[in-house]
């Protein structure tokens, strides 16, 4: 999940979040960020951190775990958190050797920063996380593992590209409905803006596109797997923001979208953001598979049925995932690591999948009919199996760097500051200025 990345909430929840799981960190007789001191034999509770407005999806799978597992509560924290706050969080309760959860989730923009820290991790591999190798697409398993081979984190979603639209707004402008014209509407990026642009032309109380955020995130993580394969930093950890032309051609296909007056200016997990899905004020967004979840909760059931999800401009792409590590800080860590290998298993992420839409990461799973023959309800009975697991397994990866979340955050101000009219040449090289700053 990813949300995604990919996934920050409104900074006022964040913080009260922050303030209360400190509040209950500071409370806890242990370093496991509130684990009970019995031994393996004895009651053992299980601390889980997660992040996001949905979570993970694992409310039914504790209570499956638990009752086949009759020594073990496990209690959940971060729900409703965003990623940075939560990163941050986690990244001062490693670095401090205390007060993580047992179970951790490690966002793909994150996990590479925690490699320097992997000697504060368990390695999976000696809970016999290796014989689970296949079990995980290949390229997903190789986030999970630092250079030097250890399990850092098994791997949870990814999360396949799509395009989700309200057909009633599309059919209001007199473009066509059904999904599978619509997604012939834009083979390319360019013929997507055009389609915008003649929404636009028709329709001068919505907007096409929810945020020039959220577009630029979805054409970078495509246009970089197709292409060199990473963002800003290159695989050896160089910062390259002025150097890799798949930046700059995202950026310049986001800011003509945003010169042509297709965004409605929406910071993503903002009030004024999720207004936007209640109000629909937006008839498009990028939308990797965990952003079902987001936009059903966002929403509402009133908005049912009006959604709809297309094929992506370009080919496939993939933005967002999780992993699930065991910091050396918990007292059972290898309760902790069966756990995570449960909750990351097939069965596992078939069971968040149903729940919250997270596209699993297993190929079994992935082949599996819940998944791959499954149908959407609220988006108008989509078969999001075939329009997101199909094409999970030919997914490219993207490396992102140790710093990676810190150089998106530069180089989005930047687009925002576009929407509000900024010069966008100016902006880029505020972007490659602040960008290199972060990055340091």
């Amino acid at each position: 999940m990813s949300v995604p990345i990919r996934r920050r909430q409104l900074a006022a929840i964040a913080l009260a979040s922050v303030a209360v799981l400190a509040t209950a960190t500071a409370c806890s007789d242990d370093s496991s960020g509130g684990s009970s001191s019995g031994d393996s034999d004895g009651p053992v509770t299980l601390v889980v951190d997660v992040f996001g407005d949905q979570g993970f999806g694992y409310e039914d799978l504790y209570k499956q775990y638990e009752a086949e597992h009759k020594n073990v509560k496990i209690q959940e924290r971060g729900k409703g958190l965003g990623l940075g706050d939560y990163n941050t969080r986690l990244t001062q309760q490693i670095t401090a050797g205390s007060g993580a959860g047992d179970v951790v989730a490690l966002e793909e923009g994150t996990i590479v920063q925690f490699y320097a820290q992997a000697d504060k991790f368990v390695n999976l591999a000696d809970h016999g996380a290796n014989d689970l190798k296949g079990n995980f697409l290949p390229w997903k398993w190789e986030q999970g593992t630092t250079p030097d081979g250890k399990v850092l984190g098994l791997g949870t979603d990814v999360g396949s590209m799509a395009l989700c639209y309200r057909s009633d707004l599309f059919k209001a402008a007199g473009l066509p409905t059904d999904r599978e014209q619509v997604g012939a509407l834009w083979p390319t990026w360019d013929q997507f803006i055009a389609t915008g642009q003649k929404f636009a032309a028709a329709d001068k109380k919505h907007k096409f596109v929810d945020s020039a955020t959220n577009f630029y995130n979805v054409v970078l993580m495509q246009v970089a797997g197709q292409g060199t394969g990473y963002t800003y930093y290159d695989k050896s950890n160089k910062l390259v923001i002025d150097q890799n032309p798949d930046v700059k051609s995202a950026y310049d296909l986001t800011t003509k979208m945003i010169g042509a007056g297709l965004s409605n200016n929406l910071q993503s997990f903002s009030n004024e953001w999720n207004a936007g899905f209640k109000n629909g004020t937006f008839a498009t967004i990028a939308c990797p598979a965990w952003m079902t979840g987001v936009i059903k909760g966002q929403a509402g059931d009133a908005a049912a049925g009006k959604w709809d999800i297309a094929k992506a401009p370009g080919n496939g792409g993939n933005w967002g995932g999780s992993f699930l590590g065991v910091p050396k800080s918990s007292k059972h860590q290898k309760e902790a690591a069966e756990l995570a290998k449960f909750l990351t298993s097939a069965q596992g992420q078939i069971g968040a999948y149903k729940a919250v839409g997270n596209l699993p990461s297993n190929p079994q799973a992935l082949a599996d009919p819940a998944v791959a023959d499954s149908t959407n309800e609220y988006f108008s009975k989509a078969p999001v199996g075939k329009i997101f697991a199909a094409g999970a397994s030919d997914l490219k990866p993207v490396y992102l760097g140790p710093k990676n979340n810190a150089v998106r955050t530069a180089v989005e101000n930047t687009l925002r500051a576009v929407e509000q009219g900024k010069s966008a040449d100016e902006q880029w090289q505020a972007a490659l200025k602040n960008g290199a700053a972060a990055g340091k």
